[in-house]
């Protein structure tokens, strides 16, 4: 099953209201890569800074997308196990989050699935404002499992 950005972006508007209601986007899509965006607009706190909250959200729902996209959603589920975020600078404008999978940790994910039927993937992630100030950076463990394990 090929995941798109589009399909994510169904899944999202779906299933998860909240996140579709931040104006949260899968903006680009493949194995090993993910890029979110989310408008300042609606998304602001007192300050007309983009609230704390959001930033986690764009940062974090690229653990699903990516999962979804490097690990085939017919034979695998995974969840997020544990998150850390850093706010560097306040974000003023639109935000971009994304991460990345090497091919050797997918390759190391499947061949712990393959063997216990589970695997942890660690994802790094940065967010960035138009201009591309790194304003945040997350570290994220998810739990991957083989579906019927």
């Amino acid at each position: 099953m090929t995941v798109t950005a589009d399909w994510v972006n169904v899944f999202i508007e779906s299933n998860l209201p909240p996140v579709h209601r931040m104006g949260v986007q899968i903006a680009d899509l493949r194995p090993g890569y993910a890029a979110a965006e989310v408008p300042l607009e609606g998304n602001n706190n007192h300050f007309g800074t983009v609230y704390a909250g959001i930033q986690f959200t764009v940062a974090e729902i690229l653990g699903g997308a990516i999962g979804l996209a490097t690990f085939d959603p017919t034979k695998y589920v995974g969840t997020v196990k544990s998150a850390q975020i850093d706010y560097l600078k306040p974000a003023g404008t639109k935000l971009r989050a994304t991460t990345s999978l090497s091919q050797a940790d997918v390759d190391s994910a499947f061949a712990t699935l393959d063997a216990t039927g589970n695997a942890e993937v660690v994802l790094d992630a940065e967010v960035t404002t138009e201009d591309g100030t790194i304003v945040a950076v997350t570290r994220s463990t998810y739990y991957v499992r083989t579906i019927g394990d």
